[in-house]
C-alpha cells in the first residue's frame, strides 16, 4: 500500500470511525450493521472469499443507524442494512428506502419472518425468556405470561433493561398483540415492580446474584454464559413462555437492500448469502447462539430447539419503534 493511501486510510478512520476497511481496488458493498459486529465480522469474510466482493461495515445500534439512514435518504452510502431487531427495519421501510429482496432469497426463510411488503428478510431470531434464580423460584412458580410480571406479587423481584432495542422490541410485540391500554398497564406495573439495569448481561447477573428473583432478556445471553464459564448464570435457569404468549415473542434480525444503492446485484447477493444454508450454518457455528431462520440449519444442543418454541404469529412489518418509545417514556421506563 502506498504512503498516500495509508494517509487516506488514517484520515478515514479519524473522520468515520465506524468504517472498518479502506481501499476501493475491487468491488465492495457498504453495510450499515446493527447486528453484533463480532458476528458479522466473522461471517462476512466467507462471503468475501467466495465472491470477491469486499464487505465494509459501519457498525452501530439499531435505532442509531436506522435514523441515520432516514436522515441520509437517497444520498446514503449504504448498500445493505442489518439489524438486531425488526423495529429498526420498519423505521427505514416506512421511509421508503428499501427495494424488494430477490424472491430467491425470500424463499429461503419462512414467510412469518418476512414482512408483507417483502422489502427485507429475517435472517436470525432471538427468543424472549425469563431468567430465574433457582434458590428463589422453581419452574412451576414462574408465570404463564410475561404480562404477569406487572402484578403486585412481583414487586421488587423482576429486572429488565429498558434502554436497549432488545427490550423495546419485546414491548413492540406486546403493543401489537395486546393494544395500547394493556401495554400501558403492563409497562406501568413493570415500572412499579422492577429494577432497571443497563444491558441484558447485567440483568442476568442481577438474577444470578439474587438481587432479584427473575429478569427479562433473550435466550442467547444465558446460553453464551453457560458455554463460556457459567460464572454469571450458574444460579439461574431459563423459563420459556409458551402458547403464543407475548413472552414467547421471537425478535427477528433483518437484512435489507437500500433502493438508492448503485450496487444492487452485489447487495442482493450478500443478503442471499446471509439467508442461505452456508451463511446460516456460519451463523449457527459462531459464538452468537442466536437462532438461524433457514429451516435447514439449526443450533446444536443444549440450546432449546427452534421448532419447540411457541412464538406468537406477528407480521414483523407492524413492529414499530416510535410508538413504543413514546409509551415507555410516558410510563417512566425511558
Amino acid at each position: 500500500m502506498s504512503k498516500n493511501l495509508l494517509v487516506a486510510c488514517a484520515a478515514a478512520v479519524l473522520t468515520a470511525p465506524m468504517l472498518t476497511s479502506c481501499g476501493d481496488d475491487g468491488p465492495f458493498i457498504t453495510v450499515y450493521n446493527a447486528q453484533h459486529e463480532e458476528l458479522i465480522a466473522e461471517v462476512a469474510p466467507i462471503f468475501e472469499e467466495e465472491t470477491g466482493i469486499e464487505v465494509k461495515l459501519r457498525s452501530g445500534d439499531d435505532l442509531e443507524l436506522a435514523n441515520q439512514l432516514v436522515q441520509e435518504g437517497d444520498a446514503s452510502p449504504a448498500d445493505v442494512f442489518l439489524t438486531e431487531n425488526s423495529p429498526a427495519m420498519t423505521l427505514v421501510d416506512n421511509a421508503g428506502l428499501f427495494t424488494e429482496v430477490d424472491q430467491e432469497t425470500l424463499d429461503l426463510i419462512p414467510p412469518e419472518y418476512v414482512p408483507s411488503d417483502r422489502t427485507w428478510v429475517g435472517f436470525m431470531g432471538r427468543s424472549t425468556v425469563a431468567m430465574y434464580n433457582t434458590d428463589a423460584l422453581s419452574e412451576a412458580e414462574m408465570p404463564d405470561s410475561i404480562l404477569d410480571f406487572a402484578d403486585p406479587e412481583w414487586e421488587g423481584r423482576i429486572s429488565y433493561s429498558p434502554t436497549g432495542a432488545d427490550f423495546q422490541a419485546i414491548v413492540s410485540a406486546v403493543l401489537e398483540m395486546e393494544g395500547e391500554q394493556a401495554t400501558r398497564e403492563w409497562l406501568s406495573g413493570l415500572a412499579d415492580n422492577g429494577t432497571e439495569y443497563d444491558g441484558n448481561d447485567v440483568v442476568m447477573e442481577s438474577v444470578n446474584s439474587g438481587e432479584v428473583d427473575a429478569g427479562i432478556a433473550y435466550h442467547y445471553y444465558w446460553y453464551r454464559d453457560q458455554k463460556e464459564s457459567g460464572e454469571h448464570s450458574d444460579n439461574t435457569e431459563l423459563h420459556f413462555f409458551g402458547d403464543q404468549d407475548p413472552g414467547a415473542f421471537v425478535s427477528v434480525s433483518g437484512a435489507g437492500v437500500l433502493a438508492s444503492s448503485d450496487k444492487q446485484s452485489d447487495a442482493q447477493e450478500f443478503v442471499n448469502f446471509l439467508a442461505s444454508v452456508e451463511g446460516q450454518q456460519a451463523i449457527a457455528d459462531s459464538y452468537a447462539l442466536e437462532y438461524p431462520l433457514n429451516p435447514e440449519v439449526s443450533l446444536d444442543p443444549p440450546v432449546k430447539p427452534f421448532a419447540e418454541l411457541e412464538p406468537p404469529r406477528i407480521d414483523v412489518a407492524t413492529l414499530n419503534s416510535e410508538p413504543v418509545t413514546e409509551l415507555m417514556q410516558e410510563e417512566g421506563l425511558l
